[in-house]
């Protein structure tokens, strides 16, 4: 085979796995629209308490059986974020998002959207989110700690010079 060749067999393959990328992701496209609109047909706004939140395992669950069967296969294996709250008399076991997971306070009362057992979003409650830190912004802002307590103990350290040499210095340098 020829260098000619093998690029051309090179770029048809690209090709089509591209093309192929395109239509699955299309495909994907359309079946999350799908599923938001249906969770926003059905999502209403219920207080709850949160008892707890929890990553666990499909399998470690208490949801409903139906629940565990619609749920697809990738992520049983998965850990899902979970919240145990009580809505009304009864403690269920609810499925959220990683985003709403972060931002609701556990042992609170809170105002969630709910569309059956996941939680679409916090109404209320909600605590601010804090900014993650990168390792270099932690290294900067340690270094900045050590350079502030050198500076204010050599401040301490030097004497202090009266106000009236001072003076005099100046009126001198200025003649």
């Amino acid at each position: 085979m020829s260098t000619f060749q093998v690029i051309l067999l090179w770029i048809v393959i690209i090709g089509v796995g591209l093309a192929a990328m395109y239509y699955w992701g299309s495909k994907l496209q359309k079946r999350y629209a799908e599923q938001q609109d249906l969770i926003n047909q059905y999502k209403q706004p219920i207080q709850i308490f949160v008892i707890d939140k929890k990553k666990d395992k499909l399998e470690n669950l208490k949801l409903p059986k139906q629940v565990k069967e619609q749920i697809p296969k990738n992520y049983k294996r998965r850990k899902m974020p979970v919240v145990i709250a009580k809505i009304g008399p009864q403690i269920q076991t609810l499925m959220c998002d990683e985003n709403v997971y972060n931002s609701i306070p556990v042992k609170k009362q809170v105002k969630v959207e709910l569309a059956g057992v996941f939680i679409v979003d916090v109404i209320s409650g909600k605590l601010p989110e804090p900014e993650k830190v990168g390792f270099r912004q932690k290294m900067a802002n340690k270094l900045q700690k050590e350079m502030d307590k050198e500076i204010s103990t050599q401040k301490e350290d030097t004497p202090k010079k009266s106000k009236k040499k001072k003076k005099s210095d100046a009126t001198e340098t200025n003649e």
